[in-house]
């Protein structure tokens, strides 16, 4: 069982990243679904990236209703999901700040992606993985002005770059999103 938290700073990508992820491990056969938990009162769940898609205006007008601050209401229930998946593998999107809530949070995940628009960022995820002993599976930089993917995978964390994630536009395709899609997807060694 894999749980998988997606971190970084804020605005780095990481709802685009995380919805072209779903889509690309999915195209994967065999690979198992790829279940979302929406860890941050942004008001940006798993829902929000398709409502952009169809309804722009839409979208904006309800992630403004929903977005909130963290509580600890909010944070035991996404605690206690984390906890209480069972799934094979589930994705936990995080706010971007390495908080005492995200620690809560993340601390019965499993892995860790980050994602990071500001490469000078990447140490405090860094730490934060370690001190919650999550395995980082990738550290990406998301380069919005980029023309192209890089990957470089040949080893035990997958890195390179993502080029512009924009929220409407289809990233599954993207070289970075699929090779990070089939580390996630592969199956843990006994």
């Amino acid at each position: 069982m894999k749980k998988v938290v997606l971190a970084g700073p804020p605005r780095s990508g990481k709802s685009c990243l995380r919805e072209g992820l779903k889509q690309a491990i999915r195209a994967i056969p065999g690979s198992p679904y790829p279940y979302v938990i929406t860890g941050c009162p942004d008001g940006e769940g798993s829902w929000f990236q398709e409502t952009v898609n169809q309804d722009p205006l839409l979208a904006a007008q309800l992630k403004a209703a929903y977005k909130s601050k963290f509580t600890p209401e909010f944070v035991n229930r996404v605690s206690e999901s984390v906890k209480l998946c069972t799934l094979p593998l589930c994705m936990i999107d995080i706010g971007g700040i390495p908080s005492p809530e995200n620690e809560i949070i993340c601390k019965d995940a499993t892995h860790m992606v980050i994602l990071a628009g500001d490469l000078g960022k990447v140490q405090v995820w860094q730490d934060f993985a370690m001190k919650l002993g999550l395995t980082i599976i990738a550290e990406i930089y998301s380069d919005y002005n980029g023309q192209e993917d890089t990957v470089r995978g040949d080893g035990p964390i997958l890195k390179g770059s993502v080029h512009h994630l924009e929220r409407g536009e289809p990233v599954l395709d993207r070289p970075m999103v699929k090779a990070l899609a089939k580390r996630i997807a592969e199956k843990e060694e006994k």
